[in-house]
């Protein structure tokens, strides 16, 4: 015969439901996970395409690698291994058409679920492509040094470098420019989601000399546009950049001017548009040959330099200026006064438009204290700066 059914008190059992539901269902005090983002897999420019191990640098290297370097390196003190890919996605090149580019993945490696701010950075301008960062994942590469501080880094070929050797580099023009980075940007977080490399939502852009000026052109797009990762970015930090291009060619054309003397009343872009286009190809060239090192293997897409010559200046602010806008998130410039690669003014003249377009201390302009401080004197004050000015935001280090 069965024992009567008890009644049980259902209070007890409540308070301790009540209890739970405060708890955050039994993790004590710990937030609730975030819910994972959907994949999306992008079809066209920011399509992902592959990605290829480049093997791992522990910690120990990359230090013996930063003490080697001395004062050409900056004093940083490496907490992680890092692990290399490189990665290939499309993106469009100067002629307007997609084509397949790849840059450079270096991921800290961390216990277990942890997450890491992403820091994109631009290379400034290279001659050789095996200097190209996804050619040149080794110890002493700025992007591998950064990864090794708890950042994982996406740093850009850029087109006419790695898998797109041969096309022309679009240099100083926007568009491709900033394209070379938005679309890693989308590729690199379909990778990361497809391989669980956790990020933590924070986006930060550096770069110095050509990277500065890249920088500057990504941060523009990214705010004008509707990038997925356009509200994750906190701090930009561009060095040394010729944002605005007829201040940094005027510099250049004065130095070809002191050795070509005998022709230099001639050379100004208002007496060359007056003359023809062979002689301002020849112009041109000379421009070209001062800038080049006689081992370049890198073909640079001269249109930056046909509209000054032709003092184009619609089309130098619609191809390649990137100085005259109002940034929403804090733009830290940096510059060394004695630059004569590119000059302080192109530095000097972002920070006044941007500050009479409102934007106010979301800019400023630090000087390099460098002696002299000259355009690679101060490559190395720029990290130590760099990293200064994202210390106090950047988290999960």
């Amino acid at each position: 015969m069965r024992p009567a059914p008890r009644h049980l008190n259902p209070l007890p059992l409540l308070l301790a439901l009540l209890l739970l539901a405060a708890c955050g269902g039994g993790g004590g005090n710990d937030p609730p996970a975030e819910p994972e983002e959907p994949i999306i897999e992008t079809v066209g420019p920011g399509q992902f395409m592959a990605a290829s191990p480049l093997g791992s640098v522990t910690a120990a290297e990359i230090s013996v690698a930063v003490q080697g370097a001395g004062t050409r390196a900056p004093a940083v003190a490496p907490r992680y291994a890092v692990t290399n890919y490189r990665l290939e996605y499309l993106t469009t090149g100067g002629d307007g058409k997609q084509i397949r580019a790849s840059a450079l993945v270096s991921v800290p490696v961390k216990g277990p679920g942890a997450r890491s701010p992403v820091m994109s950075y631009q290379h400034g301008t290279l001659f050789r492509d095996a200097e190209a960062p996804s050619n040149h994942a080794v110890a002493a590469e700025p992007a591998v040094i950064m990864a090794s501080l708890g950042y994982i880094v996406v740093a850009a070929d850029y087109v006419g470098y790695g898998v797109s050797r041969g096309a022309p580099h679009p240099y100083l023009l926007s568009a491709p420019s900033a394209a070379a980075v938005l679309d890693l940007l989308t590729a690199a977080k379909y990778w990361r989601q497809k391989n669980k490399v956790a990020d933590n939502k924070q986006l930060f852009l550096v770069g110095y000399s050509e990277g500065g000026y890249v920088t500057m052109a990504a941060h523009r797009a990214l705010q004008a546009g509707s990038h997925a990762q356009k509200g994750q970015v906190l701090a930009v930090v561009p060095g040394a950049g010729p944002y605005q291009l007829e201040a940094t060619l005027d510099a250049l054309l004065r130095l070809v001017r002191d050795d070509n003397p005998l022709v230099a009343a001639l050379l100004n872009p208002g007496v060359l548009k007056n003359l023809g286009s062979t002689l301002r190809r020849e112009v041109r060239d000379q421009l070209l040959k001062k800038a080049l090192p006689n081992d370049a293997d890198v073909v640079f897409d001269p249109t930056f330099i046909d509209n000054y010559l032709a003092d184009d200046t619609a089309a130098i602010e619609r191809m390649s200026n990137v100085h005259d806008w109002k940034p929403e998130v804090p733009v830290r410039l940096y510059h060394g006064r004695d630059d004569r690669t590119v000059p302080y003014a192109s530095s000097a003249v972002t920070l006044a438009a941007m500050q009479a377009r409102g934007a106010g201390d979301k800019v400023s302009l630090t000087d390099c204290n460098a002696q002299p401080a000259g355009h690679l004197d101060c490559v190395v004050p720029f990290w130590g700066f760099m990293l200064g000015q994202l210390a106090p935001t950047a988290r999960d280090l």
